[in-house]
């Protein structure tokens, strides 16, 4: 009986420990209501311990939470609709004010969509879709996704980069400004905004296959104006080509002329000197060569006897020294 009654006892030792102990984790906090009324908090990690069954621990994240809001469709001040995507980080600060306002944390996604939505949308509504895309007036370049060589060509090229609208505001002030506006909203259900940010922002669907057109002829366009500068720039070699091949062939001409010249000069020096030491017998050499070529085996021919070409006809008598 005595062990039984001991076994009773450390059995519900131990349900009176399950009932009263609880844990905290280092990303948690507690709450602990007694018939629906709060007690206490608690901070610190580790091993707690409450009253049974009449208190209870309701357990709250300590750490950052993330919001994704659902995409929606808003018109800009300049009448451009955009699907805006918005997300945001929050964490409880003060879990008794969320616990009895908000309740559970599931019901938090519902506080945050009722606050962070509308505040998005009235700051898009109240700018131009350029302060929603860009940050700062800084001009884009096209090629500045090309690469370094690409974008060392256009500035050789003196491309002009593309220029859009003033921008005021900018991305960045609008995101400050939704998280300034939303924050003290949400600080009264215990909920600390520590960052609100547009994720994404979209044309709809009107209006991007204009944007896509656009966008393509601008490209288009770019390109041309490369084909028509490539073009120039092979007219341009082709010409320097021609100009070159024709100063290779004059220079090639006059070199030719003048070895040409320097070699008949040679020629006819050489000819005068062999032919001047015998004028009768160059004479008679170049007669016998105009008879080779006038005269055939049908050719007929009226000469004149005093003519000069006849002399060697009738015999040539001239003043040549005869070797015995």
């Amino acid at each position: 009986m005595k062990i039984k009654a001991l076994l009773a006892i450390a059995g519900l030792l131990v349900l009176i420990l399950f009932v009263t102990a609880y844990t905290v984790d280092e990303t948690e906090q507690v709450v602990i209501t007694r018939f629906d009324k709060v007690q206490r908090t608690v901070n610190k990690p580790g091993l707690h311990f409450k009253l049974p069954v009449i208190e209870k621990a309701l357990v709250f994240p300590n750490n950052l939470q993330e919001w994704d809001g659902d995409p929606g469709q808003i018109p800009t001040r300049d009448k451009t609709y955009i699907w805006v995507n918005t997300f945001a980080r929050w964490k409880i600060v003060d879990p008794v004010a969320f616990f009895k306002t908000v309740g559970y944390v599931s019901r938090a996604q519902q506080r945050l969509d009722e606050i962070i939505d509308p505040t998005v949308r009235n700051f898009i509504t109240s700018n131009r879709l350029i302060e929603a895309v860009r940050n700062s007036n800084r001009e884009l370049d096209t090629f500045e996704d090309l690469g370094d060589d690409r974008q060392s060509q256009a500035d050789e090229q003196k491309n002009k980069p593309l220029r859009f609208s003033q921008v005021f505001v900018g991305r960045d002030k609008i995101d400050t400004g939704i998280l300034t506006q939303a924050k003290p909203k949400l600080s009264n259900f215990g909920i600390e905004l520590v960052d609100v940010k547009i994720k994404r922002v979209n044309y709809v669907e009107e209006v991007r296959k204009s944007v896509y057109d656009r966008m393509i002829a601008e490209r288009k366009q770019i390109a041309q104006k490369f084909r028509s500068e490539g073009k120039g720039e092979a007219q341009k070699i082709l010409g320097e080509k021609e100009r070159e091949l024709k100063r290779i062939e004059s220079e090639a001409y006059r070199t030719a002329q003048e070895v040409k010249g320097k070699a008949d000069a040679e020629s006819t020096k050489l000819y005068a000197e062999a032919y001047g030491l015998d004028p009768e017998f160059y004479s008679f050499v170049k007669t016998m060569e105009v008879y080779n070529e006038a005269l055939s085996e049908n050719s007929s021919i009226i000469l004149s006897t005093d003519s000069e070409i006849f002399k060697y006809m009738k015999g040539y008598e001239g003043n040549m020294t005869r070797t015995p």
